[in-house]
C-alpha cells in the first residue's frame, strides 16, 4: 500500500509529546473509502485474515482501541492506525521494498490455493499465506501495554507465521516511539526512534544504521530477530565495506537499489527534510543523486529538526506536492517537463491520515489525541479526537460506498476533485477552511482537558464544527468551479 510515515521523538515536537502519522494511500485505479471507529476485542477468541487465510488465535481481553479500517471488507479489515486504552499507538503500514537477495535467503510466506481434491493424485492443501498489513493493527495493538510490548508481540508473530510482503511499522506510547521493518518472511528489525528527532519514511526500507549488539544485548535503542546475526552471516547480507557486522546499515543491506526509488520514493523523504531541516544542506543547489539532491540514496533516517515540530508541520509535510521547487504540479512558472516529475505526498490517492499523538501534561484519559484527515491531503483539514474513549462522532464514522456530501470522507474527496479544477481561485478558500478548521477544533480540545470534560462530547462537537465549516467549503469550491465550465456565457437571460 503507497503511504508516507513521519514520527516525531518527544525532545523534537513542540509540546512533549511523542507523535506518529502516516498518510494511507489507495493504489491506483480505486479508491479506497475509510472510517474512524472504536473496537471492543474482548469477545474475539481468533482472527482469520481475507488475503492470507490465516487463523491466528488470540489472548484473552485486550484493550479497547480506535482504528480506520476499510468501508469494503471484500480485502478485509485494514485498520492501519489506532490508540489504544493503554495509551499506546500503532501505525501500520508503510509499504517498504527490499532485493533478491533477502528475499531469497528469507522467502516470503505466500497464499497458495489448493491444487486437486482430496484423495486425488497429485493434491496439494491449501498454504496458507502469512500477516501483512491487512491484520497487523488487530493482532497487535490491541494486546499492547507500551510501545516496546508492541514491537516484541509483532516480532514473536512475524518469527511464527511470517509475511507476505515488507512493511514498516510504527508504536508509540507517551516516552516513545519505536519503528519496525520487516525483512524477508520472518526476519525483523527494530529501532527506538531518538527523542530528539524526526523520522522521514516513503515506501522504500528506512533505517540506515543499525546495533547488532545492542538489539542481541540490552535492547535499549534496538531489537531484532533472535538469529538476525548468524541469518545475515550465512546470507552474505552485510555490505558494509571492512565492517564486523555488528553495526551495519540496513538500508544497503535489505532495501531496493532501484531506479524507480527516485522517482517514486526519495523525493518526498527530500521534500519532507528540506522544510523541517531547511539549513541542514543545499537542498535546493544540489545535484539530483546528490547528498541532498530529491534523488539521494543517502538522505538520513532521522535528523534533529531546527526547531520544534508541529502538528500544523505534520500536516504540512504530509500534504507536500513539492510547493516552491520545480516540481510543482500546480506550478504557473519554471519548465512545464519537471512539473509532476516525482510522485507527491499529497496525493489525489490519499485515503486516510491519522496522527497519533501521546500528550505527557494531561491526565491519562485525556493524553491520546488521534488526528484525523480523509482524502487528498492537499484539500482536507486536520481534526483532533479524543482516542480513550467507546464510540466515534457519525460524521467520521458512518462513511457508506455511495458518494454523498453527508460524512467527511466523501466531503472531502469532492472537495479535492472540485478544487484541483480551479486550484487558483479555491486555494484562499481552501487554506483558511484549513486554519478555522485547525484553530476552531484544538480550542475545543483545549477547554475539555482543562475542564476534565467528556472526551465523547468533546468529539461531538469537533465533528458538527467540522461538519459545519466543510460545508461551507464544499459550497465555495463548487461555485468557483462551476464558473470555469467551459460552456459558461456571460451574458444572462432578460
Amino acid at each position: 500500500m503507497p503511504c508516507t510515515t513521519i514520527l516525531v521523538g518527544k525532545k523534537a515536537s513542540y509540546d512533549g509529546s511523542t507523535m506518529v502519522a502516516r498518510n494511507e494511500d489507495s493504489p491506483n485505479g480505486t479508491f479506497n473509502p475509510k472510517r474512524l471507529v472504536t473496537v471492543d476485542p474482548t469477545k474475539r477468541k481468533s482472527y482469520t485474515s481475507v488475503l492470507g487465510r490465516l487463523t491466528v488465535p488470540l489472548p484473552d481481553g485486550g484493550a479497547r482501541y480506535t482504528a480506520m479500517p476499510n468501508v469494503d471488507l471484500k480485502e478485509g479489515l485494514w485498520e492501519e492506525a489506532g490508540i489504544n486504552a493503554h495509551n499506546v499507538g500503532m501505525s501500520a503500514t508503510e509499504t517498504l521494498t527490499t532485493n533478491e537477495r533477502v528475499r531469497a535467503a528469507d522467502p516470503f510466506v505466500a497464499y497458495r490455493a489448493a491444487q486437486g481434491a482430496p484423495g486425488e493424485d497429485g493434491y496439494v492443501p491449501e498454504q496458507a499465506g502469512g500477516i501483512g498489513e491487512e491484520d497487523l493493527l488487530t493482532l497487535v495493538l490491541p494486546y499492547a501495554t507500551s510501545a516496546r510490548g508492541g514491537v516484541l508481540r509483532l516480532g514473536a508473530l512475524l518469527a511464527q507465521y511470517g509475511t507476505y510482503e515488507m512493511n514498516g511499522i510504527a508504536l508509540s506510547d507517551v516516552n516513545e516511539v519505536w519503528w519496525l521493518e520487516t525483512v524477508g518472511g520472518h526476519h525483523w528489525i527494530a529501532r527506538r526512534v531518538p527523542d530528539d528527532c524526526y523520522v522521514t519514511m516513503p515506501n522504500q526500507l528506512g533505517l540506515d544504521s543499525f546495533d547488532l549488539d545492542d538489539a542481541l544485548g540490552g535492547g535499549t535503542e534496538h531489537l531484532c530477530s533472535a538469529d538476525l546475526g548468524d541469518w545475515m552471516e550465512k546470507n552474505h547480507l552485510d555490505l558494509t565495506m571492512g565492517g564486523d557486522g555488528r553495526r551495519f546499515n540496513p538500508r544497503e543491506a535489505f532495501g531496493s537499489h532501484s531506479d524507480s526509488d527516485h522517482v517514486y520514493n526519495t523525493p518526498r523523504a527530500w521534500s519532507m527534510q528540506r522544510f523541517l531541516s531547511p539549513h541542514a544542506g543545499p537542498w535546493d543547489t544540489a545535484a539530483p543523486s546528490e547528498d541532498f539532491g530529491p534523488e539521494s540514496d543517502h538522505l538520513a533516517w532521522c535528523r534533529v529538526p531546527e526547531r520544534k515540530v508541529t502538528i500544523e508541520d505534520v500536516k504540512y509535510v504530509l500534504s507536500l506536492h513539492y510547493q516552491g521547487t520545480p516540481y510543482d504540479p500546480y506550478a504557473q512558472a519554471g519548465c512545464p517537463d519537471r512539473r509532476g516529475l516525482y510522485r507527491p505526498i499529497g496525493i489525489n490517492r490519499n485515503s486516510q491520515l491519522s496522527v497519533l499523538q501521546l500528550r505527557p501534561y494531561v491526565g491519562e484519559a485525556w493524553q491520546a489525541l488521534q488526528w484525523v484527515a480523509l482524502g487528498s491531503n492537499a484539500f482536507n483539514a486536520l481534526v483532533p479526537l479524543y482516542a480513550n474513549v467507546d464510540g466515534t462522532p457519525a460524521y467520521l464514522e458512518n462513511t457508506t460506498m455511495r458518494v454523498t456530501s453527508e460524512n467527511f470522507y466523501w466531503a472531502n474527496r469532492l472537495i479535492g476533485a472540485l478544487a484541483d479544477a480551479a486550484f487558483g481561485a479555491c486555494l484562499p478558500h481552501v487554506e483558511r477552511y484549513q486554519e478555522a478548521v485547525g484553530s476552531t477544533c484544538t480550542a475545543l480540545v483545549r477547554s475539555c482537558d482543562e475542564a476534565g470534560g467528556g472526551r465523547e462530547a468533546a468529539n461531538d462537537a469537533v465533528a458538527d464544527e467540522c461538519r459545519r465549516q466543510t460545508d461551507e467549503l464544499l459550497d465555495k469550491v463548487l461555485y468557483e468551479t462551476s464558473m470555469r465550465m467551459r460552456n459558461g456565457f456571460s451574458r444572462s437571460d432578460g
